[in-house]
Protein backbone atom coordinates (compact mmCIF):
# COMPACT_ATOMS: atom_id res chain seq x y z
CA UNK A 1 0.00 0.00 0.00
CA UNK A 2 1.38 3.43 -0.86
CA UNK A 3 0.45 6.71 0.68
CA UNK A 4 0.20 10.10 -0.99
CA UNK A 5 2.56 11.57 1.61
CA UNK A 6 6.27 11.02 1.10
CA UNK A 7 8.51 12.21 3.95
CA UNK A 8 11.50 14.33 3.09
CA UNK A 9 12.10 17.19 0.70
CA UNK A 10 9.76 17.61 -2.25
CA UNK A 11 10.82 15.95 -5.50
CA UNK A 12 13.08 18.11 -7.63
CA UNK A 13 14.41 20.27 -4.84
CA UNK A 14 14.91 20.83 -1.18
CA UNK A 15 13.28 23.10 1.27
CA UNK A 16 13.60 26.83 0.78
CA UNK A 17 15.18 28.66 3.68
CA UNK A 18 12.94 31.06 5.55
CA UNK A 19 13.57 34.74 4.88
CA UNK A 20 15.66 36.53 7.47
CA UNK A 21 13.66 38.68 9.88
CA UNK A 22 14.10 42.41 9.41
CA UNK A 23 16.95 43.89 11.42
CA UNK A 24 16.29 46.87 13.68
CA UNK A 25 17.71 50.20 12.60
CA UNK A 26 21.34 50.73 13.68
CA UNK A 27 20.33 53.50 16.11
CA UNK A 28 17.49 51.44 17.65
CA UNK A 29 17.58 49.98 21.12
CA UNK A 30 17.98 46.16 21.18
CA UNK A 31 14.36 45.63 22.31
CA UNK A 32 12.92 48.18 19.87
CA UNK A 33 11.10 46.60 16.94
CA UNK A 34 8.59 48.16 14.60
CA UNK A 35 5.55 46.02 13.95
CA UNK A 36 2.99 48.36 12.45
CA UNK A 37 2.88 52.11 12.86
CA UNK A 38 -0.87 52.50 12.45
CA UNK A 39 -3.71 50.56 10.92
CA UNK A 40 -6.21 53.40 10.97
CA UNK A 41 -8.43 51.57 13.46
CA UNK A 42 -7.98 53.00 16.99
CA UNK A 43 -8.76 49.77 18.87
CA UNK A 44 -6.39 47.70 16.71
CA UNK A 45 -3.67 50.35 16.99
CA UNK A 46 -3.99 50.34 20.79
CA UNK A 47 -3.84 46.52 20.89
CA UNK A 48 -0.70 46.51 18.72
CA UNK A 49 0.96 49.11 20.97
CA UNK A 50 0.05 47.00 24.00
CA UNK A 51 1.61 43.90 22.42
CA UNK A 52 4.74 45.83 21.48
CA UNK A 53 5.12 47.14 25.04
CA UNK A 54 4.36 43.81 26.75
CA UNK A 55 8.00 42.70 26.54
CA UNK A 56 8.88 45.28 29.19
CA UNK A 57 6.42 43.80 31.69
CA UNK A 58 6.82 41.00 34.22
CA UNK A 59 5.82 37.57 32.82
CA UNK A 60 2.46 37.50 34.62
CA UNK A 61 1.63 40.97 33.37
CA UNK A 62 2.69 39.99 29.84
CA UNK A 63 0.10 37.21 29.81
CA UNK A 64 -2.63 39.62 30.89
CA UNK A 65 -1.58 42.16 28.24
CA UNK A 66 -1.57 39.52 25.49
CA UNK A 67 -4.96 38.16 26.58
CA UNK A 68 -6.47 41.67 26.65
CA UNK A 69 -5.06 42.49 23.20
CA UNK A 70 -6.35 39.15 21.87
CA UNK A 71 -9.82 39.91 23.21
CA UNK A 72 -9.84 43.38 21.60
CA UNK A 73 -8.69 41.96 18.26
CA UNK A 74 -11.32 39.19 18.38
CA UNK A 75 -14.09 41.66 19.17
CA UNK A 76 -12.92 44.03 16.45
CA UNK A 77 -12.77 41.28 13.86
CA UNK A 78 -16.22 39.94 14.76
CA UNK A 79 -17.68 43.43 14.45
CA UNK A 80 -16.15 43.79 10.98
CA UNK A 81 -17.33 40.36 9.81
CA UNK A 82 -20.88 41.24 10.80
Amino acid sequence: MTFPFRPGPPPGGGFRPAPHPPQPAPHAEPDERRIVETTGHPAVDAALRSIANAGRLAPGEQIAAYEAAHQVLQETLSSIEG
